[in-house]
């Protein structure tokens, strides 16, 4: 019953920011080219398993993931792989959107003809981890030399509510051990933190928010930043107005920021690209269906869906 108020609340106020990052998001066309450019990659070094194709479901903008679904089954193509666009999982993204596919089949109550496989997380991949070092680099060298020696690195990820993270849910874990592998890749040269942003709402949430490590970071002389958006792998409003508007203009010119860059997310990035091809074709060489991980609920879990969820994913192995 609240869900349509907030959100003719907060409508206005979304599509204003929309506007000031030319009008829309450009979500869906990073994913769909990143799409292209992966199965094209895939037909290449993947041959056997070729032709290949892409498919794009979102939770809740456009192409919905039920809606995809339904063009699959129409389709009707051998294998699926449903892989998770979220490096780092969370019971909130990649295990909604895996809820979502459960239901589906449900309320169907019909077992798909497609075989399908599921890649979860990734978020040591070696690629990803390269090409986030590479750009990080990249952007230092655009700092003037005399600051280049105080930038803060701010590893800025989505933020995620205390109440998920207290049930067990893995995704700030898996969020450090991305920053941690990029560190390591960096040789521990830079000052870094781990940092939180996108909180919504009262309830406790992931800290610190980025915006509020920044203060706190200025008021103790530190006037140089870095932010590397890891938990994203395109642009979106996210990046574009939240990092990019209201914390590198607006909040930095409040708090006197001398010196602020964000380093871009990979997109087309022919590393990451790449990575993303060799992960699919080791994925489909070994056979593997879902990862030990993925059957784990989390240990204070009660959401019946999950459940049901992992009993489904078990089916397709029979």
């Amino acid at each position: 019953k609240l869900g349509p108020l907030i959100a003719k609340r907060r409508t206005p106020k979304i599509a204003e920011r929309y506007q000031q990052i030319g009008g829309g998001s450009p979500i869906r066309s990073w994913t769909d080219k990143q799409g292209l450019l992966l199965t094209n990659l895939l037909d290449k070094i993947s041959p056997k398993t070729a032709p290949h194709k892409h498919y794009i479901g979102f939770r809740y903008a456009h192409p919905l993931t039920e809606n995809t679904l339904d063009e699959i089954e129409r389709e009707g193509p051998m294998r699926m792989v449903a892989f998770s666009q979220y490096p780092q999982y969370s019971c909130s993204t990649s295990g909604s959107s895996l809820n979502a596919m459960y239901r589906y089949y449900h309320s169907k109550n019909f077992l798909s003809k497609v075989k399908w496989s599921f890649i979860d997380r990734w978020p040591m991949n070696l690629g990803l981890v390269e090409v986030f070092s590479q750009l990080i680099c990249t952007e230092l060298e655009k700092f003037p030399k005399d600051a280049r020696e105080n930038v803060v690195l701010l590893f800025s990820a989505h933020s995620s509510p205390m109440k998920a993270v207290n049930r067990g849910d893995t995704y700030s874990i898996e969020v450090a051990s991305t920053v941690l592998r990029v560190m390591e890749r960096l040789e521990w040269k830079y000052p870094y933190r781990l940092v939180w942003q996108s909180k919504v709402g009262p309830i406790p949430w992931l800290g610190p928010q980025t915006d509020v490590a920044m203060k706190a970071f200025v008021s103790k002389g530190y006037k140089s930043f870095l932010v590397i958006p890891i938990s994203f792998v395109n642009e979106h409003i996210e990046t574009l107005h939240e990092l990019d508007i209201e914390y590198g203009q607006e909040l930095g010119k409040e708090i006197g920021v001398e010196h602020f860059r964000r380093v871009p997310t990979p997109n087309d990035h022919p590393i990451f690209i790449k990575a993303l091809a060799e992960l699919v074709k080791n994925h489909l060489e070994v056979g593997e269906i879902y990862s030990p991980q993925l059957l784990l609920r989390c240990p204070l879990c009660e959401n019946p869906v999950c459940h049901d969820m992992r009993k489904w994913l078990k089916s397709l192995n029979l």
